[in-house]
């Protein structure tokens, strides 16, 4: 979260450039950014409405919102505007998931998100006078590799996330976090080191299970 208040001292930038680089902006005074952000939230409307039997119409809608086609989503799924959003190989969001993509969202491949993950690059100062008048800022997440993000689980702005991690479900990723590890809680923390060993860990989440 951040303290500030608008600097008028620093060059111009356009709202976009202020938008991707955490600097303090308002949307609403970008024409172009509301008319990119109102499309993304149509489109998501489409694909929402869109039957799951239709699976041609989906990847249509999907690779619109998202510039690929080999991701798979389930409905409801809501964007800010798509296009900064990049996922991999393999990319799986069950329902209700959200992403804000107001800064660079960078998802890896072999990445599952549980039902209603939430991934948001927005966040809005600290200052009440500044929030109240608009303001917000954003900072880029990234994720690794063949992660799995637990239903419920949110990503906060400006955190990287390592290959092969798994985040447990209801859990608020506040800071970045390693490699092949497991984080839960609030805020997430590691609780195991993931083995190379298969069986180790079919044994480990049996034994949990009882």
């Amino acid at each position: 979260m951040s303290t500030a208040t608008p600097d008028n001292s620093k060059p111009d930038k356009s709202i976009r450039q202020k938008m991707l680089s955490g600097d303090l902006y308002k949307a609403t005074d970008d024409p172009e950014l509301m008319q990119e952000h109102m499309q993304a939230m149509h489109l998501c409307f489409e694909l929402n409405q869109t039957s799951p039997m239709d699976l041609e119409q989906r990847k249509a809608l999907v690779k619109k919102l998202l510039g690929v086609e080999d991701a798979f989503i389930d409905s409801p799924f809501h964007v800010d505007y798509g296009y900064n959003i990049k996922v991999g190989i393999g990319f799986y969001a069950n329902r209700g998931c959200t992403i804000l993509d107001c800064n660079k969202i960078v998802i890896g491949d072999g990445c599952l998100l549980a039902p209603n993950v939430v991934i948001s690059a927005a966040f809005h100062p600290l200052n009440a006078q500044a929030r109240a008048s608009g303001y917000q800022q954003t900072a880029p997440i990234q994720i690794g590799n063949n992660c799995w993000i637990g239903a419920n689980a949110t990503i906060n702005p400006g955190v990287v996330i390592g290959d092969n991690v798994v985040v447990g479900a209801g859990a608020v990723v506040t800071r970045s976090v390693p490699s092949n590890v497991v984080v839960a809680g609030v805020p997430a923390r590691i609780i195991r080191y993931i083995s190379d060993d298969h069986q180790d860990d079919v044994k480990t989440l049996t034994e949990n299970l009882r």
